[in-house]
Order: structure tokens, then sequence, then C-alpha cells
């Protein structure tokens, strides 16, 4: 079954999965708020940055938990279609519209953190219980 089984060596498992589901809400809230938030950094494609940092956090951070070839593929298309779901959703707010940049963006930053996590660097959450376990 997909998604059954975490990395095995992950022992506080439950722990990554709580607070991957906070980014998870944190990106949905921010993505159909009527006032988003402005960093007040302004330098040109702010935003698409913005975008692609937040689809690359959840995709490296879910192929944290979740190692195999398989689940990191479903993850990857979840989330992009999230981010293509998330934008359509914004056009019925009077204060924000949808913007295929954005959704480009989002893609952008689930494909850069898929890629990512084909490397070593998978294992930031495992090492950081090293640190403190």
């Amino acid at each position: 079954m997909l998604f059954a089984k975490t990395c095995p060596d992950l022992k506080l498992c439950v722990l990554w999965l709580v607070l991957g589901i906070i980014l998870v809400a944190t990106v949905i809230y921010l993505s159909l708020t009527s006032s988003p938030v402005d960093l007040g950094t302004n330098f040109p494609y702010e935003d698409k940055v913005e975008h692609a940092l937040a689809y690359f956090t959840l995709m490296f951070w879910f192929a944290q938990i979740y190692h195999g070839r398989s689940e990191r593929i479903l993850l990857a298309v979840i989330f992009i279609s999230m981010g293509i779901m998330l934008e359509y959703f914004q056009s019925f707010n009077p204060h924000r519209y949808a913007e295929f940049g954005d959704m480009a963006a989002n893609t952008t930053g689930v494909i850069l953190g898929f890629y990512l996590t084909l490397t070593n660097a998978r294992n930031c959450l495992l090492k950081i219980e090293r640190w403190f376990t």
C-alpha cells in the first residue's frame, strides 16, 4: 500500500509527519487568505521565488519521510496538483487572482525538491534525529 511505510530509520516519524501536515496547512492558508503576507523585500519576481520555496519545502520534507520511488513520484504529483488547484481556487477570491507563473513556480519547487532528495540530502531529518537522540 502506498504511503504505508516510512523511512524505517526515523524514530520521530509521527513528529515529522505532524510538522509536515502543518506545513501543508500553512501553504493552503497562505494561498487562499484574502490578505497575503508581504515580506517587504521588493525584488523582481519575489512572489515566484516564494512559491517555489514553499513547494520545494513541502516536497523536500515529505520525501525525507517517504524514500520509496513510487511514493516520491506520487508526492510530486500531489503537490503539483495542489499548487494548480490552489491557484485556481484563488480566482474565486475577489482580492486574489490565479497566475500561470505561480503554477510554474510551484511546479519548479516540487521538481527541485524531488531531485534534491535523490541525493544524500534525503537524510536530513535522520541526521537531525541523531544529533538529539
